[in-house]
């Protein structure tokens, strides 16, 4: 129940009744509601924008942490990318050289993506312009390590081109140092031992008693073993592949037979003295893409350095051939 408040009338000296009227009571009522509304507003105010709320102050670590990771992997994308162009270097440089392949143009290594916008759904985000900038360099970066593997797996199918390249090339003398009496005569114009004129000799006369061994100077194919060529006796002839073909001429005994695949190193006949031959000795061939060559240039797989030159001396002399 509310107390009940009284006021003196001086005129009529007594004490009278307060009577609160209903409209100055509504006043009061509704300028309290008004004040309230307006305080709680503020307040309201001022917290949301000044004061963070305990799931802001999560989303707003979040976010942080989120800056953060994002930054880690800007710095490792940097990281890799450095690696990988000095990767790129070397293929470039020294790989694609080495096995006479086409250096890869730098804007193919590093071209962007045309054509639609990629990343529009990365857009309208606070931080949508670092989200799309990592995911450009991730995208790109992804490319260029697509570009390097085929790179690589076409280095390593050259690499392996080029071992069977380099081992079946002609590279070694077909008769041991050892086994020689001596080099009878080289590539060249040389005196025919029958006809006494001055003839072109194409191969080189290795002197050695008979039934010394002789091998396979690279890997092959024994394209014939028989004695079916003028002037060679029994011979034999090994097709090595990438146009080469070598010939082991006026052998006493054969130690393969035809289609027959050989190594080097392998013991493929024996020296003598057969078909158009002065004294028992190893006449030998080699031909590229058809055409007969000096078999000098091809003796580096077994001989040092001085033999080579000893080797080169004597097959210069202008002396008389044993075929």
């Amino acid at each position: 129940m509310s107390k009940v408040k009284y006021y003196y009338d001086p005129e009529t000296l007594s004490y009278r009744k307060i009577e609160r009227k209903k409209r100055k009571t509504f006043k009061y009522i509704l300028g309290f509601i008004t004040a309230s509304a307006l305080f709680g507003f503020l307040t309201v105010f001022v917290t949301s924008h000044f004061v963070e709320s305990p799931k802001e102050k999560a989303l707003k670590r979040e976010l942080t942490n989120m800056k953060l990771q994002y930054d880690l992997l800007n710095k490792k994308m940097d990281e890799a990318s450095e690696v990988l162009a000095s990767v790129e270097d070397r293929d470039n440089n020294i790989y694609r050289i080495y096995f006479e392949a086409n250096p890869i143009p730098e804007e193919q290594r590093k071209a962007g993506f045309g054509g639609i916008n990629r990343y529009k759904g990365l857009e309208g985000y606070d931080n949508s312009k670092l989200i799309i900038e990592s995911s450009k360099k991730l995208d790109i970066l992804q490319k260029q390590i697509v570009v390097q593997s085929k790179s690589l797996d076409e280095i390593a199918k050259l690499a392996e081109d080029k071992e069977k390249l380099l081992a079946s090339i002609p590279a070694i003398q077909p008769v041991n140092n050892v086994d020689l009496t001596r080099i009878a005569s080289g590539y060249g114009y040389r005196t025919d031992p029958f006809t006494k004129a001055r003839k072109f000799h194409y191969g080189m006369d290795f002197t050695a008693p008979r039934g010394t061994p002789v091998y396979a100077t690279g890997d092959g194919t024994v394209l014939r073993a028989d004695s079916q060529s003028t002037g060679y006796g029994r011979h034999i002839r090994i097709d090595h592949g990438y146009g080469y073909v070598s010939l082991y001429a006026h052998l006493y005994k054969y130690n393969v037979k035809k289609n027959q695949k050989v190594e080097r190193g392998d013991l493929i006949g024996f020296v003598g003295s057969t078909g158009r031959s002065e004294a028992p000795h190893l006449h030998y061939e080699i031909f590229k893409d058809g055409e007969r060559i000096n078999p000098t240039n091809f003796y580096y797989g077994s001989l040092t350095s001085e033999e080579y030159s000893i080797l080169l001396e004597k097959s210069s002399l202008e002396n008389q051939s044993l075929d």
